[in-house]
């Protein structure tokens, strides 16, 4: 049997501590969760419609602002213009800004006295306290991934195929959704799932937009002040459990995906 160098076993070491680090307060949560409270939390109606909500709007919110993203992040990929560097940064500033300071700005940008929100007023909506100013607030703090996930795909996609294509009489249009998006599908869908993934988690952005309806990360803070930690845990659990099989379908589905693209 071969020995390990010293430095692979500070390694194993070093990325066993990381492991438990992660999995620790995970495990410690669920173990200190009776069956008879996630029975009781799963079954109450308050519950249930902040997960479906939680779950709806952000689906809603990643598939409503990929059809300007993925377009975005493919000009970002194939062309040089002035302030190119610039844009590239200022995609990635939601995730570097504090995410109560990101509702704040949200909150500006849809509130009554806003031109969006005259706008949105003039057809009776008003994002306050609405699924729509929650989607914006989880779309604002989640958008980058997408973003940056779908334009290292298209740098990877040969840019030789597209202008064979092109001088083969092929429309732009026709190259990109026939070999610009299918070769870098897989990165778009990753971009996706993450996006999805990040929107399910906000609660500093979206608790100042709309503290009202609850998606469920707020819904765990409010339960949390005001009855303490053993009347949250089991509404954590619950949305922990069905984050990571919404997760684990989307990583599957993208697995089959890309087997069937090689």
């Amino acid at each position: 049997m071969k020995k390990l160098p010293l430095l692979h076993l500070v390694f194993i070491f070093a990325g066993g501590l990381v492991l438990l680090f992660i999995i620790a307060p995970l495990v410690g949560m669920v173990l200190r969760t009776t069956p008879y409270q996630l029975f009781d939390a799963s079954t109450d109606p308050e519950v249930q419609r902040s997960v479906l909500l939680t779950l709806l709007v952000s689906l809603g919110a990643t598939f409503s602002f990929a059809l300007a993203a993925v377009p975005l992040a493919y000009l970002l990929a194939r062309k040089n213009f002035f302030l190119k560097r610039l844009i590239l940064a200022i995609i990635n500033i939601p995730i570097v800004i504090p995410h109560t300071a990101a509702g704040i700005a949200i909150l500006g940008f849809i509130s009554r006295d806003s031109a969006l929100g005259k706008l949105a007023g003039g057809i009776g909506l008003s994002f306050i306290g609405h699924p729509a100013g929650i989607a914006l607030a989880m779309a604002f703090v989640s958008i980058p991934f997408l973003i940056n996930a779908a334009h290292d795909g298209f740098m990877s996609v040969p840019e030789r195929l597209e202008k064979a294509a092109l001088s083969l009489g092929a429309s732009p249009a026709r190259v990109f959704l026939t070999i610009s998006l299918p070769l870098a599908w897989r990165y778009i869908l990753s971009g996706l799932i993450m996006m999805f993934a990040r929107g399910l988690s906000e609660f500093g952005a979206v608790v100042i937009v709309a503290y009202h309806p609850m998606i469920t990360p707020v819904l765990i803070y409010e339960r949390f002040c005001a009855f303490g930690l053993s009347y949250a845990r089991p509404v954590a659990v619950i949305f922990i459990a069905v984050c990571l099989a919404f997760f684990i379908v989307l990583r599957i589905i993208s697995k089959e995906k890309k087997d069937a693209s090689t």
